[in-house]
């Protein structure tokens, strides 16, 4: 290995002649370590096809947040809902919140028998006529409600309060949709509305 030469200035000069040392010692340096690089199959093509392994490590890739557009059409949400199995779309209200407990937050759990979810619904109206919820057979479930939050006027106690911030759900019409792993026996599904939290446990087929 070739001796490096390292340059020095004078003290003072700024701009006179160098002078090498050539007594600086040889340094003793492993080479570092060089991969090549492996560029995909087909050089005009930069998406090839993955390999197995890569296409087995892609299966799972953790939390994921899709950007949709702002308004859908219903043909389009359901479109994008018939192609995942763990989805959740919210509508209207519930879509537009951005600080604040949030209205659709899901869980889903199993047992051998039945599925148990729940799911944040806070202020929402709990009037039987402003609340409904659907599973169908195939394990879909749709929520639909009216939220109560975010306006900008509250009466309470014969009183007027003028919100000065409003950072919970806006207040108006909301959907829920999400799908239960499997399908299941709606005719023996139980529900409860309570606490800004739905809670319903379904019978597997």
């Amino acid at each position: 290995m070739a001796s490096p030469m390292r340059s020095e200035r004078t003290k003072g000069e700024n701009h006179g002649p160098i002078r090498v040392n050539i007594q600086q010692p040889v340094l003793d340096v492993a080479p570092l370590n060089c991969v090549p690089y492996m560029g995909p199959t087909n050089p005009n093509d930069m998406l090839s096809s993955p390999t197995k392994e890569n296409a087995e490590a892609a299966e799972d890739i953790g939390p994921v947040i899709i950007y949709l557009p702002s308004e859908p059409t219903s043909y389009e949400l359901d479109t994008i809902m018939a192609t995942t199995k763990n989805g959740v779309a919210l509508t209207g209200a519930a879509a537009t919140g951005s600080m604040g407990p949030l209205i659709g937050k899901v869980e889903i759990g199993e047992l051998e028998d039945s599925y148990y979810f729940r799911v944040t619904l806070p202020g929402v109206s709990m009037d039987k006529s402003d609340f409904n919820c659907d599973i169908e057979p195939d394990g879909k479930v749709l929520i639909r409600g009216i939220s109560t939050t975010g306006e900008k006027l509250v009466c309470k106690d014969f009183q007027v309060f003028h919100m000065l911030t409003q950072n919970l759900c806006q207040p108006g019409p909301f959907s829920v949709s999400f799908k239960l792993p499997g399908p299941v026996n709606n005719q023996e599904a139980t529900s409860c509305l309570a606490n800004g939290m739905l809670e319903a446990i379904a019978k597997k087929m």
